[in-house]
C-alpha cells in the first residue's frame, strides 16, 4: 500500500426523506437510525429536520455516529443529533454528496429532494431501499430500482446484505458503486 493510500473501513448508510414528517414516519426513521447504529455503521443524512433528525436521534441514542451534510453555510443549522456536521454552502446540490458518501440509501417517505437523491443513487449504482417512499414509473410500468422494505429492520438488514454482497476480496471495503445489484437499471 502506498503512503498516500487511505483505507476506509467505516460503513456509511444514507437516510433520506422529507423535512416535515408525521409521528409514524418519525418513528420509522428513528428505528432505522437505531438499527444502523446497532450494526456499527455511520448514518449519513442532510443534517436538518424531519426524517433526518429522527434518524439521527435514533442512531445517536444508540451510540452511533451521525454525519450531517448541510446545505447552508453554518454548522449550527444541523439538528442536535448530528455528531459531525459538514458545511457545504451548496444548497440542494449537497444531495449528491449525501448519496455518494453512502454505500446504500434508505428512503423514508419523501419529497422532491428525496426523489433527486433516489435518482442520484440509482444512476450511481448505489442500492436504494424504500420505506413508504416514491414509486418510479416509466411508460406506465413501475421501475424496480427501489427495493421495497416493509419495516425499518428489514430496510437496514437489506442495506447491509447488499453492501456485504459487494465487499471486495482485496481489502474488505464495499464497492457497490457501479456494480450490479437487484433493481439497478442500466441506461
Amino acid at each position: 500500500m502506498s503512503k498516500n493510500t487511505v483505507t476506509v473501513t467505516l460503513t456509511c448508510i444514507g437516510v433520506i426523506g422529507r423535512s416535515e414528517v408525521t409521528p409514524e414516519t418519525a418513528r420509522m426513521a428513528e428505528e432505522v437510525g437505531r438499527y444502523i447504529a446497532g450494526h456499527g455503521a455511520a448514518l449519513v443524512c442532510g443534517g436538518l429536520g424531519g426524517v433526518m433528525e429522527a434518524a439521527c436521534r435514533g442512531a445517536f441514542e444508540a451510540g452511533g455516529l451521525t454525519i450531517g451534510i448541510l446545505p447552508g453555510n453554518s454548522r449550527h443549522e444541523a439538528n442536535k443529533w448530528v455528531k459531525i456536521p459538514i458545511v457545504t454552502g451548496m444548497g440542494y446540490a449537497r444531495n449528491m454528496a449525501v448519496v455518494k458518501t453512502s454505500q446504500a440509501v434508505i428512503a423514508i417517505d419523501g419529497s422532491y429532494g428525496t426523489l433527486t437523491e433516489i435518482a442520484y443513487a440509482l444512476q450511481s449504482g448505489i442500492p436504494v431501499i424504500g420505506l413508504k417512499t416514491w414509486q418510479i414509473f416509466l411508460n406506465g410500468i413501475e421501475e424496480n430500482g427501489i427495493i421495497r422494505a416493509e419495516n425499518p429492520l428489514e430496510a437496514v438488514e437489506t442495506a447491509f446484505s447488499l453492501i456485504n454482497e459487494y465487499k471486495t476480496a482485496e481489502n474488505g471495503e464495499s464497492d457497490v458503486n457501479h456494480r450490479e445489484y437487484p433493481g439497478k437499471r442500466n441506461p
